[in-house]
């Protein structure tokens, strides 16, 4: 038993591409309006265009659409979930019927457009975090906010944490698995018996896994303490961020394929049956 095998979710996948060499602004300003694309998709077809710029995205950046689709992968419960109450709990024009269950045709497209909507959400957050290192989404992210700080929003205190939270998404998925094996070979049984059952065998995992946890945060906090971090103090950076042109067109370009799926979703997909 592997826990997540091959998982990719908030890994940085170093590499010399025109996506990797872009400013860290631009791929965090992009990649919101690309979620935001996302939630108006209304049709299946959408989600074919949505398919393309996936397919684009893995092309200059280099990295094989198998791992991007793999960074998907620890959603998939909840998109299941959600399907499963969309496509029985949707009133419309009934398909079939499973016991007192009946299934709609609105429900299965509704259901359909849900869970793709909430994949590649995941998917397009995990593209960027697998081009952009966390130095650099750090300070993306702090020049970002830096505007909100004349309010007081505590812009450098906000990034800091959300990298630090991003960062350890696979790590934690790694002790996990270490804990999983180290459980498993002194005879620990997670595949058999009812669901209480397996519920109740994770026990021993969550134990160790909380601990170690708590270590790493506090080593974490040691070793910030120890080369003298303070919150919102003005630092030098080694490398600036500079907006360059190929920045502006890369913006450009994800709100012009953001438009021409909304023009084909009002225009050439309306002709076409659900």
């Amino acid at each position: 038993m592997r826990f997540m095998n091959g998982i990719s979710l908030g890994q940085f996948i170093p590499g010399d591409s025109p996506i990797h060499n872009l400013d860290p602004r631009c791929k965090i300003a992009s990649t919101f309006a690309l979620l935001a694309g996302l939630f108006l998709a209304s049709t299946p077809y959408d989600f074919i265009l949505w398919g393309g710029l996936l397919a684009l995205l893995s092309h200059f950046s280099k990295i094989s659409i198998g791992t991007i689709l793999r960074s998907g992968r620890p959603v998939l419960f909840l998109i299941v979930i959600t399907v499963i109450l969309n496509l029985f709990w949707t009133p419309g024009h009934e398909l079939f019927r499973i016991g007192p269950l009946a299934v709609t045709r609105e429900g299965a497209v509704f259901a359909f457009s849900m869970g793709m909507r909430l994949y590649f959400l995941v998917v397009f957050a995990a593209m960027l975090m697998m081009t952009t290192s966390p130095m650099s989404f750090s300070d993306g992210l702090e020049r970002l906010f830096s505007p909100f700080s004349k309010i007081g929003f505590p812009a450098s205190e906000m990034a800091m944490m959300m990298t630090i939270a991003l960062r350890f998404i696979p790590t934690l998925f790694e002790e996990t698995d270490r804990i999983l094996k180290a459980q498993i070979s002194r005879g620990a049984d997670f595949e058999s018996g009812g669901l209480i059952k397996r519920a109740k065998s994770f026990i021993p995992v969550l134990i160790p896994l909380f601990v170690l946890v708590f270590q790493r945060a506090e080593n974490l906090a040691t070793a910030m303490e120890a080369r003298c971090y303070v919150p919102g103090a003005k630092r030098a950076r080694l490398n600036p961020l500079a907006w360059r042109m190929g920045d502006t067109l890369a913006i450009a370009f994800v709100l012009g394929y953001i438009a021409f799926v909304m023009f084909a979703e009002r225009t050439l997909f309306r002709a076409l049956p659900l």
